[in-house]
């Protein structure tokens, strides 16, 4: 090949401008019975070494944002096919001091019991948002809107199962949508509205968390929610 039908193919098929890096945060929420919490991970390298950061990594050639973010969960976790949600792009341009980064934004939503660290995570922590340490990069803003995407999400799927035990009762339910949302609810009022919905199946076993009362477990209905979603659901408080 000559040099002007190399230079010819070099145009047509390959771009010369300076090319942006692409990566996946994932911001990962686990409910300890009380708090919201999320894992964060120490950096040991700079920039921010030492500051506490969002799990995520850069893109390999070869595997999309979804396959990059389960990879990194993994690697963080030690979990497979976790319930992940894709909430925003983050493209300012200064806000990887190295070079030109595009991140890519998830939330995970895990059980804390079925977290395990994996390689990535020796230096791993959960914290309460409300404890959240100031964070490397613009993570403090990710972490912000990933908890405002949450919010608006549970209104339209009950995503909030997710990070239940499978078995729950209805206090432990309640409590965790008081988390995420940030209000308290009438206990009364806020079992009637669930009970109404029909998406928890009342099991045979009870727990006993006080002397006073046995409560009984709850599984959540997969099947009467998709129905319920085909007709429009959206869970007001």
């Amino acid at each position: 090949m000559d040099e002007q039908n190399r230079s010819e193919n070099e145009k047509k098929y390959c771009y010369k401008y300076p090319h942006p890096s692409v990566t996946t945060d994932c911001v990962i929420f686990g409910f300890d019975d009380a708090k919201l919490r999320v894992l964060m991970v120490q950096r040991g390298i700079e920039p921010y070494k030492g500051r506490w950061a969002l799990p995520g990594g850069f893109l390999k050639m070869d595997e999309s944002a979804e396959e990059g973010v389960l990879r990194e969960l993994q690697e963080e976790t030690g979990l497979k096919g976790a319930y992940i949600r894709q909430f925003h792009t983050f493209t300012a341009p200064e806000r990887d001091p190295r070079e030109r980064v595009i991140t890519i934004a998830y939330y995970a939503l895990v059980r804390m019991q079925e977290v395990k660290g994996g390689d990535d995570a020796a230096d791993a922590r959960w914290f309460a948002l409300d404890e959240v340490p100031q964070l490397a990069f613009d993570h403090d803003r990710i972490l912000r809107m990933a908890e405002l995407a949450l919010r608006r999400q549970i209104h339209f799927e009950p995503v909030g199962f997710e990070l239940l035990p499978r078995e729950f009762t209805i206090k432990e339910l309640q409590n965790l949508y008081e988390a995420i949302l940030g209000i308290r609810f009438d206990r009364r009022n806020f079992y009637n509205k669930m009970k109404r919905l029909g998406m928890l199946e009342q099991l045979d076993e009870t727990v006993n968390p006080s002397q006073k009362k046995e409560a009984f477990l709850f599984r959540f209905n997969k099947a009467k929610y998709e129905e319920l979603k085909q007709k429009g659901f959206r869970l007001e408080f």
